[in-house]
């Protein structure tokens, strides 16, 4: 029988730490041998990191990354071991480096750069040609990266077709809601088609909006999942592969015979030394939990912001506590991702605060155990009207004294965040930023969003998650209840602002990620009056954007990368 271990080492590399990184890849390599894995496969850019972005134009980069490469195939000894890295020829190209037994044997260089939403892989590199297999003894095996096994007929096929029994690809697939599901189906799908054992292997962890959920599977030719990768978590997913069932498959399959003969003879075969037999001890059962969406959200933003901070260096975090929703949500999120011993809240009270929500601040912070400091903006807010009070005479008070409020809370987050090395995190969701219902260098100051693109719907979703999951209300039920309110000017709520957050939040999913137009979004059932206002504001409040701190990705569409809007625009749809 025709057998072959593969392990997949789901991994959280850092960007630009190519000795962590090393280190990381050793580490797992050893686990995998331990296993008696006869493969292992690491994500994309494991190396570097993904995505590197201008770090690819510093040369010196370049050769440490290949540096860096030649201690990881020193080490692959007793193992075949597929590592993503950047390698330079008259370019440079995204490439799988195939490593075995100690030294590197060949290369497969990404068929298809992706151009579109977060990726920009055709700023930096050279699309490859050549879609090796490599011969382990009679296995014949292959790789390719990513973007390449999206498409129907691509390198996948044509090292099928070649001989290829296993096709191993690699991947920084960064996460957004659903797109898990939708990922597993395509590659059944591929597998199916290409009578092909199938081994996609995808990084974990976050790198600045991005988040990589792992989720890492390996099919049959039957496109049946023989393993399936943690959630959020690195891992080593293993499976034995029957080769012999391929072969068998492949004998029945005429179409794939055809299919041949319309081929063009662009893969090259790559001879490696048979290595001897390694032990193969039994593979522990293993159960992957899959998660509910709500979950699966929530240790996205767990992740993303546990990696953001700790990644940049920082070790705690402030959070301005308004006793909302929004900034209760963003402490717990923290406090999962981080310990409650390194987040410390703050309540900024003003002359509008009520003293609901400043109980409802105290209250959240005992909860969850963190450090609560108040600091009145009141007396604070007074010096400001007094230094204005000669050019505003006369005038009424507006949104120019709201403003006010919300700088002089950013002023003091930023103030701790300087003293004492804390990274403020903000608290605004993506309904609000995407009608510009905040103030800049006000609630917007500091140095991550964690729900920038998180729906005000989805907020509450989260929040009554972390009390379901907790058994308790460590997020007050009077939040929870409470209708929203900037507490601004006296009697303020977000409604008398913006639409109902049901009506917002649908009309901003068609319009920023369905690209749908007004009449389109009008005839969904929704007022043409509201849609054209909702739409404005989105459209008016690029600026604001622009200028606020990144945030983490879950939808198909966040603002940042994949939203490009011209600030400067005069277009408006009739």
């Amino acid at each position: 029988m025709k057998r072959l271990r593969i392990g997949l080492a789901q991994v959280n590399p850092t960007v630009g730490d190519l000795e962590g990184n090393v280190r990381l890849i050793l580490e797992w390599m050893e686990k995998a041998r331990h296993l008696g894995c006869d493969v292992v496969a690491f994500p994309e850019l494991a190396l570097t990191g993904y995505p590197p972005e201008d770090l690819l134009f510093k040369p010196a980069f370049i050769e440490a990354n290949l540096k860096a490469l030649d201690e990881v195939a020193k080490a692959s000894r007793r193992l075949t071991a597929v590592v993503g890295f950047v390698d330079k020829r008259d370019d440079i190209f995204n490439a799988a480096a195939v490593l075995h037994d100690g030294r590197r044997v060949g290369a497969y260089h990404k068929q298809y750069l992706p151009n579109y939403g977060v990726f920009d892989e055709n700023r930096y590199f050279q699309a490859g040609t050549e879609a090796p297999v490599f011969a382990l003894g009679e296995t014949l095996i292959a790789a390719n990266i990513c973007e390449d096994i999206w498409y129907p007929t691509g390198p996948t096929t044509a090292q099928a077709l070649a001989g290829a029994e296993l096709v191993i690809t690699i991947n920084g697939s960064p996460y957004h809601a659903g797109k898990g599901h939708f990922r597993e189906k395509m590659l059944a799908t591929r597998a199916a088609d290409d009578l092909v054992c199938l081994a996609f292997v995808n990084m974990v962890g976050g790198q600045d909006e991005l988040v990589f959920d792992g989720q890492s599977l390996i099919f049959n030719e039957k496109g049946e999942c023989l393993a399936r990768g943690k959630v959020f978590e690195e891992d080593l997913v293993v499976a034995d592969l029957d080769l012999d069932a391929v072969f068998r498959a492949r004998l029945h399959d005429s179409r794939r015979r055809k299919e041949k003969l319309r081929t063009p003879d662009r893969v090259p075969r790559i001879e490696l030394q048979p290595l001897p037999a390694s032990p193969k001890p039994p593979l522990p059962a293993r159960e992957v939990e899959r998660l509910e969406p709500v979950e699966e959200i929530y240790k996205a933003l767990v992740v993303g912001t546990r990696d953001y901070v700790r990644k940049n260096g920082f070790r705690r975090v402030v959070i301005g506590l308004s006793g909302g929703i929004d900034s209760s949500l963003v402490a717990a999120i923290a406090c999962d991702a981080l310990g409650a011993e390194n987040v410390a809240g703050v309540t900024m009270p003003s002359p509008y605060s009520s003293k609901g929500t400043r109980g409802d601040a105290k209250r959240l912070a005992k909860n969850l155990g963190i450090e609560f400091l108040t600091l009145p903006i009141t007396p604070v807010f007074k010096a400001f009207k007094r230094a204005l009070a000669r050019p505003f005479k006369g005038l009424k008070e507006d949104v120019t004294e709201e403003n006010i409020q919300a700088r002089i809370r950013g002023t003091l987050l930023m103030a701790l965040s300087n003293k004492f090395g804390w990274l403020v995190l903000t608290t605004g969701n993506k309904s609000e930023i995407g009608v510009g219902y905040c103030t800049l260098y006000g609630d917007m100051a500091g140095g991550f969003a964690v729900m920038k693109d998180v729906p005000k719907t989805m907020v509450y979703k989260l929040a009554r998650h972390v009390n379901e999951r907790a058994g308790r209300a460590v997020i007050p039920e009077s939040v929870l209840e409470r209708s929203p309110s900037a507490e601004l000017r006296p009697g303020q709520t977000d409604q008398d602002t913006l639409p109902p957050y049901p009506v917002l939040d649908a009309i901003l999913e068609a319009y920023v990620e369905g690209d749908k137009s007004l009449k389109e979004i009008a005839a969904l059932g929704f007022d043409t009056a509201t849609v054209r206002k909702v739409v404005g504001m989105v459209d008016k409040n690029e600026y604001k954007r622009r200028q606020g701190p990144i945030g983490i990705k879950i939808t198909p569409r966040a603002f940042g990368k994949d939203w490009r809007l011209p600030i400067v625009n005069r277009f408006r749809e009739p």
